[in-house]
């Protein structure tokens, strides 16, 4: 079955964006080689995938513990919040927290779960009580031991 993607890009966009994914230092003539194009012509398809917003941005991925951010949690919330101005203003504050790497609003027993980095339990106390100042009915918090997979691939290359 041919996926979405391939609907809308051709097989060369594909293959630039999944090298750009896992790459994305790459020069333009050495993505160039990969994909059998100039360097121009890889320029020029990364520009319009960009303005076409297939490309987000770019950035550099930072080793969290060697930064001393030695607690990564997952924070699930609830919240009474109903009216849409409050939840508006409730997410603005989430997404404004430097703390929070990922915030998703969710289906089911919980409204929200964040991904939250810190540096140590002290900062997490902290966090928390920032929180419990928005408005937050439930929280339940738990602390990632070890990392199994970390991955910002999206499996955009057919197999």
């Amino acid at each position: 079955m041919e996926s979405i993607v391939n609907k809308v890009l051709d097989q060369t966009d594909v293959h630039i964006l999944d090298i750009l994914q896992k790459e994305a230092q790459l020069s333009n003539t050495e993505i160039a080689k990969q994909v059998n194009l100039s360097p121009p012509a890889v320029h020029s398809r990364i520009k319009r995938l960009e303005s076409e917003g297939y490309i987000i941005r770019q950035v550099a991925i930072l080793n969290q513990e060697k930064l001393g951010f030695d607690l990564l949690c997952y924070i699930f919330i609830s919240t009474d919040i109903h009216q849409a101005e409050e939840l508006n203003r409730l997410e603005r504050a989430l997404v404004e927290m430097p703390e929070v790497l990922e915030c998703q609003c969710l289906t089911g027993e919980y409204d929200y779960l964040l991904k939250v980095a810190n540096k140590n339990r002290k900062d997490l106390q902290d966090f928390i009580r920032k929180l419990n100042k928005l408005g937050i009915t439930k929280i339940q918090t738990s602390l990632a031991l070890r990392e199994v997979k970390y991955s910002t691939v999206l499996p955009i290359m057919e197999t």
